[in-house]
């Protein structure tokens, strides 16, 4: 019996030292990363400490003072969440959604607005659910909050007489809006999007932040995609930008900087060429982390973007 006892000493030890360790930390990074689990995460202030993300926060704080009198709260209710947006109507017929990352609230949107408002278009700058003031715990990276995105625009449709609707995604904004058009269940009036910083996966950007941060891939980039799946009830690798893209028939701009190491250039110019769409525009700018390509070239960002709606929306 002495061999069993060994045997199943050294199997407790693996248990205990070897396999939960990788487990634990993994349930930690998810719960850090993609679970509101407490008070006031996730809510309307900056999500983390970044020069360029403060000024980018308070420009965008700026905006929306100046245009405060333009301003009202609206709510809808989808996949039994109560959710919040911000709509300022400046008189239009047609909205933008601004769909912004992970960890930010509509309020961070506002940085994006004023191209939109020069262009003819109201803003509507939404919290996520699990953001800001809406509903929620987690949050699935687009593959379920893309619904959102739908009963937004049906509102927008219907009760506020908007009869062309457009999104402008930011990170997993882009790729929530893409699968909101790609969807069975997108409306005629969903009309195109703007995608600031699209990736070819979640997997891949998560791959990527971990190697920036000198953290090992291998098993917390398996077990965290892992949990997302259970909560999501999609694969990450499986269902992710890639897989929907050619079957996009609606317009499309491309935002992407060439500095960006987490959407990698090479993997965007596959999502360029994959994509369905007949519409369909790429641009690059020279500068810019992940996300950070506006405030790097404001005059060029803002006109790539009037240009690119006058041209498909403008009557």
């Amino acid at each position: 019996m002495l061999w069993l006892y060994i045997l199943l000493g050294v199997l407790g030890f693996i248990i205990l030292f070897v396999i939960f360790p990788p487990f634990l930390i993994s349930f930690i990074l998810f719960e850090v990363l993609f679970v509101r689990n407490k008070k006031g995460k996730w809510d309307r202030s900056l999500s983390w400490d970044d020069p360029e993300q403060q000024q980018m926060f308070d420009e965008g704080n700026v905006w929306g003072e100046e245009n405060e009198k333009y301003r009202t709260r609206v709510k809808i209710k989808s996949d039994g969440f109560n959710l919040v947006g911000e709509f300022f109507d400046f008189g239009f017929d047609r909205t933008v959604i601004i769909i912004p990352g992970r960890m930010e609230a509509g309020t961070y949107s506002y940085y994006f607005s004023d191209p939109y408002k020069q262009a003819g278009f109201n803003v509507l700058a939404i919290d996520n659910r699990s953001h800001g003031l809406s509903e929620g715990r987690y949050n699935t990276i687009g593959l379920k909050e893309y619904r959102d995105i739908i009963a937004w625009s049906k509102y927008l449709h219907e009760a506020l007489n908007q009869n062309k609707v457009i999104v402008h995604g930011i990170c997993i904004g882009s790729a929530t809006g893409l699968y909101a058009l790609t969807s069975e269940d997108c409306p005629d009036y969903l009309a195109g999007l703007i995608a600031d910083g699209m990736y070819i996966s979640f997997d891949e950007l998560f791959k990527n932040q971990l190697i920036k941060r000198n953290k090992p891939v291998f098993p917390f980039l398996m077990i965290v995609m892992g949990l997302i799946t259970l909560v999501a009830h999609k694969r990450p690798k499986k269902y992710g930008p890639i897989k929907y893209i050619g079957k996009l028939n609606k317009p499309i701009l491309f935002i992407y900087s060439k500095e960006d190491i987490f959407a990698k250039p090479e993997k965007s110019q596959i999502l360029f060429d994959t994509c369905g769409s007949k519409n369909k525009k790429l641009v690059w700018f020279d500068h810019g982390v992940h996300s950070h390509v506006r405030i790097n070239a404001p005059e060029k960002y803002d006109a790539t973007i009037k240009e690119f709606v006058k041209e498909l929306f403008d009557e």
